[in-house]
């Protein structure tokens, strides 16, 4: 048996969440019992860890090369003047502070860039994997591997005061390749750098992909099946449906 952090729980932790109809005992049950690949431990991922860790996730492993800079502290949300003066791995800094929060569960750093060659281990042992990725360079691999071990995944991308989500399932619809089956080429989108980031908006994405996990690892029918795209400052929400390519080597006909 796969071991998780869920073994010594203390009564009435997540009783706001067990009396929820959708989720109940056995649904709090299966989250303990749960393990999770969050990659990219920076805005996004620091929220998602956050509200994985507080729902009682049994297992949350972070994968992230960076440190933490003080730049990093508008929007990622786990760090703090401490952890940037002192270059603490996104990573460990992270799991550092989700210890704090829920002592129950496990959670585990590590340290590496997530790519072609690490991939398949880091998310051999876990039922879903999350973005948290700033590049889309990651989250094609993400989308391969998982697509090849059957697992699902949940993308997400912010910029500015916008940002979308799509969940990847396995023989169950698109996959982000038949959403973009090519990375963007270099210069053809804005960055964070010159366009900046909301922290708001990474808040947001982030606890919508943590709930997309919560209802994959608790059994939910009501996984979204649409492309969220948001753009806060305006408060425009809209889910657009996205066609499973044919053609798709990953997911499609072509599939080796």
């Amino acid at each position: 048996m796969r071991s998780t952090g869920g073994e010594h729980q203390k009564p009435g932790r997540y009783q706001r969440q067990t009396v929820y109809a959708p989720i109940g005992p056995e649904g709090q049950r299966r989250l303990l019992e749960g393990r999770v690949a969050v990659i990219g431990v920076g805005a996004l991922g620091t929220a998602i860890a956050n509200s994985l860790a507080r729902a009682g996730t049994g297992f949350i492993r972070l994968i992230d090369s960076d440190r933490v800079e003080t730049s990093n502290l508008q929007r990622q949300m786990l760090f703090d003047e401490t952890d940037a003066s002192r270059h603490r791995y996104k990573a460990e800094a992270a799991a550092m502070h989700l210890r704090d929060i829920n002592s129950s569960i496990v959670i585990e750093p590590i340290v590496t860039r997530a790519d072609e060659s690490t991939m398949a281990a880091l998310i051999d042992d876990v039922d879903v994997v999350l973005d948290g990725a700033d590049n889309f360079e990651i989250r094609y691999v993400a989308n391969d591997a998982c697509r090849r071990r059957g697992l699902p995944w949940i993308y997400g991308g912010v910029l500015a005061d916008s940002g979308v989500t799509l969940n990847v399932l396995p023989d169950a619809g698109p996959c982000l390749r038949c959403l973009l089956p090519e990375p963007p080429a270099p210069g053809s989108f804005s960055t964070p750098e010159r366009a900046g980031v909301l922290n708001q908006i990474t808040a947001i994405i982030g606890s919508i992909e943590a709930i997309e996990a919560v209802k994959l690892l608790v059994g939910s029918p009501d996984v979204r099946r649409t492309l969220l795209s948001i753009d806060l400052w305006t408060s425009s929400f809209h889910q657009i449906a996205v066609l499973q390519d044919p053609d798709c080597p990953i997911c499609g006909g072509r599939r080796s």
